[in-house]
């Protein structure tokens, strides 16, 4: 039980997957024209969603400490560490005798609409890294690999391609790209790979600040604008480093820059705009950066975005990556993330888009307070001082990795309603016990849902890449309504 050290050298596999990484963002950018190959059920008519939000719990959200509570060990000096499995009480929800963590009063109160899966489960990868286990989610893949994955939001923008022309189709709030540690992990998931730049996110990092970037800089008159757009083109198009690119990845870039452009041109960018929402509506969601960017997905998803991720944000030991202060940090976060996620499937289903839109509440992993990956691991157990009985509240929580059981929470987009799927352990270790899904079969549910066949498969340098890995991916049709 402890907390790590910040200060403490990193891992030679780190430097190792960074040094894979760039190497393959590279080969994405020197790469042809992927080709598609073989797209079944893509646009099927069947297609359950056409939109999707998905609500990032950067950090490892302690599924015990939030959808999936166990035996409430309350804080007492001398508490043996063994003995905590969550530090919250349950309360009831909206469903008969489904109960979740207290704190979250406001999803518990919505519960009736969703489908949670308690038995999601991810391999340890060998040693549990944040950047490791936030890519293969949010890409499919283990990493590294020799190309560039692109990320779920790419793949739905390529293979669906936009709601509204208009509107970027895939969407990033939230997350800092530069200034925050581990950033190049970050950049490495947050694209579109080999898809091009037009398939990548538009990221907004501070969702009140979004209306600043669609439109051109404060004191800038439209014929600057314009001549600076222009140079931007003629400078890709003349690049020194054009040998280094292929003709597809520079025409991306260019009809990326044509997409931008025509957007701060639309009556589409007052989307961006919180301040046009009303102050009450506002006032309901400003519980964090977090909470407003939920505001912000429900705005841009109105107005035809395909795909829109919003984060409580990854930095290391902060928020969800709770290797200190666990109990407090995780009732804060309660805090920031309650009242959001409620109002935005409310007021998704007050305008009748609930049905066609699919929410997703996800993490890259759970935590324990004894285990580091599951037992009979053999990940490197990250915690640096280690102690049997608690004497500090700073120790009392839940500060592991562990892969064994997570819980992902789903609404609308043709999910099943007050719906539990799979379970964990009662007691240590809480491992998924029923109906376990993979990340490979979760990323197939997504997809099934919104009309994409798991087995869609593009050839990239000659090779088949598949939207989930090898193509086999299987949705957990349990969960359809």
């Amino acid at each position: 039980m402890s907390c790590l050290d910040p200060e403490a050298p990193e891992p030679v596999v780190r430097r190792d997957f960074l040094a894979k990484l760039s190497a393959a963002a590279t080969a994405a950018w020197m790469s042809g024209e992927p080709r598609a190959v073989h797209a079944a059920g893509t646009g099927h008519p069947e297609a359950r969603a056409d939109a999707c939000i998905l609500l990032w719990m950067a950090g490892g959200m302690a599924a015990p400490e939030t959808f999936d509570p166990k035996r409430h060990a309350p804080f007492a000096k001398g508490m043996e560490v063994a003995s905590v499995l969550s530090t919250f009480p349950s309360i009831p929800t909206s469903v008969d005798g489904l109960r979740i963590c207290e704190g979250l009063e406001n999803i518990a109160g919505i519960m009736d609409r969703g489908t949670l899966i308690r038995s999601a489960v991810q391999p340890d990868l060998g040693s549990i890294l944040h950047s490791r286990h936030q890519y293969h989610w949010h890409t499919g893949y283990v990493p590294p690999q020799t190309v560039a994955c692109p990320h779920l939001g790419a793949w739905l923008a390529k293979v669906l391609g936009p709601r509204n022309p208009v509107m970027p189709p895939f969407v990033n709030i939230g997350q800092r790209l530069e200034g925050v540690g581990e950033k190049e992990e970050l950049k490495a998931f947050t694209t579109a790979g080999f898809f091009g730049s037009e398939y990548g996110p538009m990221n907004l990092p501070f969702p009140e600040e979004a209306a600043k970037s669609v439109q051109p800089p404060a004191g800038m008159d439209p014929g600057r604008f314009a001549n600076r757009d222009r140079l931007l083109r003629r400078l890709v198009e003349r690049s020194p480093h054009r040998d280094y690119a292929s003709d597809y990845q520079q025409q991306s870039l260019l009809r990326s820059l044509d997409n931008a452009y025509r957007l701060l041109a639309s009556e589409e960018r007052r989307a961006f705009d919180l301040e046009e929402e009303p102050a009450e509506v506002r006032e309901a969601y400003d519980t964090s950066r977090f909470g407003r960017g939920c505001l912000l997905a429900r705005r841009l998803v109105e107005n035809g975005a395909r795909f829109v991720e919003v984060t409580t944000e990854y930095v290391p030991f902060l928020h969800w990556d709770t290797h200190a202060d666990g109990h407090a940090t995780v009732a804060r976060l309660h805090t920031e993330i309650d009242r959001p996620i409620a109002r935005l499937v409310l007021d998704l289903e007050e305008r009748g888009l609930l049905d066609r839109t699919l929410v997703v509440v996800a993490s890259e992993f759970s935590r324990d307070a004894m285990i580091e990956g599951v037992p009979g691991s053999n990940a490197r157990d990250q915690a640096t001082h280690k102690v049997d009985r608690i004497t500090d509240e700073k120790h009392y929580g839940l500060h592991r990795h562990f892969t064994g059981g997570t819980s992902v929470l789903m609404f609308g987009g043709g999910t099943r309603r007050g719906h539990v799927h799979g379970r964990t352990a009662d007691e240590r270790p809480l491992v998924a016990v029923e109906d376990p899904v993979s990340v490979t079969d979760l990323h197939a549910t997504i997809m099934t849902l919104m009309g994409v066949s798991p087995k869609t498969e593009f050839t990239v340098e000659g090779r088949p890449f598949y939207v989930t890995e090898d193509g086999k991916g299987r949705p957990v049709t349990e969960i359809f309504a």
